[in-house]
């Protein structure tokens, strides 16, 4: 699989140790940054991996900062995403599954690193159950973009 991931100075530990275990898994990992621990905004980073999911760059977006908070906000606001802020791996089946998320939001500051990379191998290891009641819902949600 294609991923793409980024995030801010709070998360640049996290990103770190998540490309490289995306890699020796075998996926094609995009780092869009950031690439140490000085301070930058969140929005840069959100931006530039959600443009790689709208495009089809990538098949799926992981995006990190202190909380998750602020990124997957700003993830959310480009046409296109749904990004989920999962602290569990239930939260990243569900959200991969009845949410079709295309983008994973991660908090360094809320998640310890070993329950990150479950909750990384959930979401990117989940498809979305295709159904009525499931699409009807992502159908809705891209019809909120367009108000």
């Amino acid at each position: 699989m294609k991923l793409g991931i980024g995030c801010d100075h709070g998360a640049y530990e996290y990103k770190t140790e998540i490309v490289e275990m995306l890699q020796e898994q075998g996926h094609e990992v995009i780092d869009c940054g950031c690439y140490d621990r000085k301070s930058v905004d969140y929005p840069d980073y959100a931006e530039k991996v959600a443009n790689l999911v709208v495009a089809g760059d990538v098949d799926l977006g992981i995006v990190m900062c202190g909380t998750g908070i602020g990124i997957s906000m700003a993830a959310n606001k480009i046409k296109g995403i749904r990004c989920g802020l999962c602290t569990n791996t239930t939260m990243a089946r569900l959200t991969r599954e009845h949410n079709d998320a295309n983008m994973l939001a991660l908090g360094q500051r809320t998640t310890g690193i070993e329950v990150a990379k479950d909750i990384v191998n959930t979401f990117v290891n989940t498809e979305f159950s295709y159904g009525e009641r499931h699409q009807k819902r992502i159908k809705k949600l891209h019809d909120l973009e367009e108000c």
